[in-house]
């Protein structure tokens, strides 16, 4: 449905009123009981003493004695924040907020926002490692490129906790799924369809990977930078860094060149996630696409093409990062359940193949006979969503070898669901009691 500018904007300005009333989104609170102030000489001193020495003998208790089990750390330098650019650790700390309010809402993670005021790929890496006896995974987040890469692939190489890059990991989980049952729709093949992609930062270098690994033809596909389609041919990728290289040398086999509209053409499939929009694509280059053309316009706060206007011009389906348009291609759907999973078995690390899983057990969220052109994702608040993504991931990390848990994956999903409703059950009860005041600005 054509949207006029006010809805698009309203998130934006209710935003602005409502951060200042409640003063940040998340905070910490007990989890065990507190009868009298005699309790503290349980959960502090002298009592912790013994804790703390069983931990010392046996550093494995840690999870068992403490909140690391269930605790992980979201970790910026607020170089690359949604859309807005290089704006700094202060300038993102509402987004880490969000972030961790997301985890703990949906996935009944307790994350902790990490803003570091740091910027080299070293100190980022560091910092990042001297965190791990406080937390049991690590969400990287909003790090620009092409240090991301190296920060991500190190980290997972150096950490014995898991380690994601949300921008790339989450983004290629959700749209894979979303891929999976459009391709449903218009009856094609993943492995067969010419895919274009617009933008060539880590989310779409991820994607690209991961659409691989699943089956689709890299040959076949077509990127897109700031500059122009990229290839092999390309003199620009002499300079650039070694994941684009990748990436030109594997796509555009018949050295294509132009911009968007020419990337576009005869494609089956639009991926973007590149500058936020208006206008970016031209609604009148999806008449150059292939019949029932599937359009992921990606660009976060402002799609790169307003979906109204691209199914006027014959999309079979539109896709976008927002909640209030159909179709909401984003990384919400997948973090909270992957984390969940991670987490609940205490893997050691997110593999590809965890994410393929992760990405299957998602798109199956809809049954085959539930998805159509408006639906072909669940929403955030299907409650199946998180407790099968942490069931599925959590079982692939234990036939992988990289979790020190054992668990079925009855349990892993009831345990999930357990952990996810007693975390809204808390949200819930708060509001009713009135310790989470509604804002007149905002009553509901």
């Amino acid at each position: 449905m054509k949207k006029n500018m006010k809805d698009v904007n309203k998130p934006l300005e209710i935003s602005r009123k409502l951060h200042p009333f409640y003063k940040g989104k998340i905070e910490i609170i007990p989890k065990c009981r507190i009868k009298d102030f005699t309790d503290f000489a349980i959960w502090y001193s002298p009592g912790v003493a013994s804790v703390c020495m069983d931990i010392y003998k046996n550093p494995e208790l840690v999870y068992e004695y403490t909140n690391k089990w269930n605790s992980i750390a979201i970790v910026s330098d607020g170089s690359r924040v949604l859309g807005l650019g290089n704006i700094g650790a202060e300038a993102s700390l509402p987004v880490m907020e969000g972030k961790a309010l997301l985890y703990k809402y949906l996935g009944g993670v307790d994350a902790y926002p990490i803003c570091l005021e740091i910027k080299s790929e070293d100190e980022i890496i560091q910092t990042t490692k001297t965190l791990q006896p406080s937390f049991g995974g690590i969400n990287l987040e909003d790090i620009e490129q092409p240090k991301c890469f190296t920060v991500l692939n190190r980290l997972k190489k150096e950490c014995s906790i898991p380690v994601w890059h949300d921008d790339q990991q989450g983004t290629a989980i959700v749209t894979l799924a979303g891929l999976i049952n459009a391709l449903k729709i218009v009856n094609k093949k993943i492995n067969e369809v010419k895919i274009a992609m617009i933008g060539a930062g880590s989310a779409n270098i991820c994607i690209s990977k991961l659409l691989a690994i699943y089956g689709a033809d890299l040959a076949k596909m077509i990127v897109v930078d700031s500059k122009g389609i990229i290839s092999k041919c390309d003199t620009r990728m002499q300079t650039q860094h070694y994941e684009k290289k990748r990436l030109a040398n594997l796509t555009n086999i018949n050295n294509l060149q132009g911009g968007i509209k020419e990337a576009m053409k005869n494609a089956d499939v639009l991926i973007a996630l590149s500058t936020p929009g208006p206008n970016i694509i031209k609604k009148e280059w999806i008449r150059y696409m292939s019949k029932d053309p599937i359009i992921f316009a990606c660009a976060n706060p402002i799609p790169e093409i307003w979906p109204w206007l691209a199914k006027e011009e014959g999309a079979a389906v539109v896709a976008t990062g927002r909640s209030d348009f159909d179709n909401q291609v984003n990384n919400s759907l997948g973090f909270p359940g992957v984390f969940r999973g991670v987490l609940d078995v205490r893997a050691h690390s997110i593999t590809d193949s965890m994410c393929i899983e992760a990405a299957l057990a998602l798109a199956s969220c809809i049954p085959d006979n539930k998805i159509n052109p408006k639906k072909i994702l669940p929403n955030m608040d299907d409650l199946i969503v998180v407790p099968r993504l942490a069931a599925s991931i959590g079982v692939k990390a234990i036939r992988e070898k990289v979790a020190d848990k054992k668990l079925s994956y009855d349990e892993l999903f009831n345990n999930a669901k357990l952990i996810i409703e007693r975390s809204r059950a808390i949200t819930e009860t708060m509001m009713k009691k009135g310790h989470i005041k509604k804002s007149a600005k905002n009553p509901n």
